[in-house]
């Protein structure tokens, strides 16, 4: 899941540095994102980044919540969340998304955010104090070895994260480990066809601006098989009548291209 030249910990190092300087001064970073290769960047080729990406009214959130969208689709659209509920959210950042959840969960509910890069949860909790929301918490950790008991969450959603991830095996193992039987994973999430170069990987920038670390939907949908998932579907963003979970492999340079990725615990499982 890495390049041979570049150690997970480099990888992790990158990305919570560039995400510590968007929480820190996410205005003056955004308007230098094009200099570096990135998602948000026209030139890469990918639709991300920004709150014009929901499909919901943003009005009643504070500029610090939906200025720090940096996803690249709309989980909340996918999740089909109910009145109850425990949702986590896998690399929460600003906490937009996890505000989102809290609004269909209701205060019966519980919404978990886990992000690796303590200026994003500083950021986050001060929204949720402007918010005044109490049942949403944030938590730090990593994403490949959540900080949330086996067993405890109805669905997860994230949001332009997976990508980021040295070991996205370890990631689908610990969502499906967290997971009630039954419990759903929605996504929003930048993936490829094709892979890309062990040299375009090892470039940092890219791999922080959720380009280079995307993988190929075929990669993506056997490893979530293998963690145990059933009901794998893996749609473009903009194309959601083409199912791409069950394609081969792409030989040949990567496209990518922002997608809904969904899947289900099934209801047998007790691990």
């Amino acid at each position: 899941m890495t390049t041979k030249t570049t150690s997970n910990e480099q990888i992790h190092l990158a990305v919570q540095e560039r995400y510590g300087r968007i929480a820190q001064d996410f205005q003056s970073e955004l308007t230098v994102l094009g200099q570096n290769a990135t998602c948000c960047d026209p030139d890469s080729g990918a639709d991300c980044c920004g709150s014009d990406l929901y499909d919901v009214d943003l009005s009643q959130l504070p500029a610090d919540v939906t200025g720090l969208s940096l996803g690249c689709g709309d989980p909340i659209a996918i999740a089909s969340l109910e009145p109850g509920q425990t949702v986590l959210d896998l690399g929460s950042g600003g906490g937009i998304d996890c505000f989102l959840a809290a609004e269909r969960v209701g205060p019966t509910g519980h919404v978990i955010g886990v992000d690796m890069t303590p200026a994003m949860l500083e950021k986050a909790n001060r929204n949720k104090a402007k918010l005044g929301v109490e049942h949403v918490e944030f938590r730090q950790g990593q994403i490949e070895a959540l900080p949330v008991d086996g067993n405890s969450v109805d669905v997860i959603i994230s949001n332009c994260v997976i990508n980021l991830s040295p070991d996205k095996t370890a990631v689908f193992q610990e969502a499906f480990r967290v997971l009630k039987p039954g419990g759903r994973l929605a996504v929003s999430d930048m993936v490829t066809r094709g892979k890309f170069a062990a040299q375009e990987r090892a470039d940092m920038s890219a791999w922080a601006g959720c380009i280079t670390g995307a993988e190929d939907v075929a990669e993506m949908a056997a490893w979530m098989r293998a963690a145990g998932f059933s009901q794998v579907s893996i749609q473009k963003k903009d194309e959601v009548d083409v199912e791409l979970a069950d394609v081969a492999p792409h030989v040949g340079p990567a496209q990518i291209f922002s997608a809904r990725i969904t899947a289900v615990k099934p209801q047998a499982t007790q691990s």
